[in-house]
């Protein structure tokens, strides 16, 4: 039938690695899930991606697998190289370094933006997400830690009510997906980071926006130092 053929995985109910796991008829769970592969690491940068072999591991036939690839190198998280197919994309040192000095600008702004423009509403939907991001924390769960984590950098930038903002750094934050995650290995790194959350937080609920540009733009800068040696 046409529906088994355009089937999907969705990641089994331990959360554990790859490995066959339920089908649905969601393509996008088959895109979050070889996402979630190469932001752990599971597909590293340079893996080229065989249909058929990962189509087997994963227990899903090619036609939905190929058109998820294509996704994702919609996304700059895969490239198509001629002659060798589908490959993880890996990102020089000065590519990261350079990408995120553009966040790092973009975020910065988009501080001061929503502090002026957010209503108080808004501001209490990012408490809860980052309230949501604690629990994880605590829980060691990095995974589900990390997507709250950047739920709640898209949150901010949203509410900078700039669609030219919002689309460039979707854009960029997609392709440093890997990256930033890699940034909370190490209990030191992870505690830092999710300090600098806190502190983003009480800026944006007191609308300072001086503030809350600064603790941005000092996340961002600090993600380079979280990273710079893995690379």
């Amino acid at each position: 039938m046409e529906m088994d053929e355009i089937s999907a995985l969705q990641r089994r109910a331990d959360g554990g690695g790859p490995g066959p796991i339920r089908r649905t008829a969601l393509h996008d769970t088959i895109v979050n899930h070889l996402r979630d592969m190469i932001i752990e690491g599971d597909l590293e940068p340079g893996t080229r991606l065989h249909e058929g072999q990962l189509g087997e591991q994963l227990g899903i036939s090619r036609t939905p697998l190929r058109e998820a690839i294509k996704y994702l190198a919609s996304e700059g998280l895969v490239e198509l190289v001629p002659s060798r197919g589908a490959v993880v994309k890996r990102f020089s040192a000065k590519d990261v370094h350079d990408m995120l000095t553009v966040l790092r600008t973009l975020e910065e702004l988009a501080g001061r933006l929503a502090c002026e423009t957010a209503t108080d509403s808004e501001i209490a939907q990012v408490r809860v997400l980052h309230n949501e991001m604690i629990d994880r924390y605590k829980a060691a769960d990095r995974l589900q830690y990390y997507k709250l984590n950047q739920d709640i950098h898209t949150a901010i930038v949203k509410l900078a009510q700039n669609s030219s903002l919002f689309d460039i750094h979707a854009m960029l934050q997609t392709r440093l997906k890997r990256i930033r995650f890699i940034g909370h290995e190490g209990p030191e790194k992870w505690a830092a980071a999710v300090a600098e959350h806190e502190e983003m937080i009480a800026a944006l609920e007191a609308r300072d926006k001086a503030r809350l540009s600064e603790v941005l733009g000092r996340h961002l800068f600090n993600a380079w130092d979280r990273v710079r040696d893995s690379l």
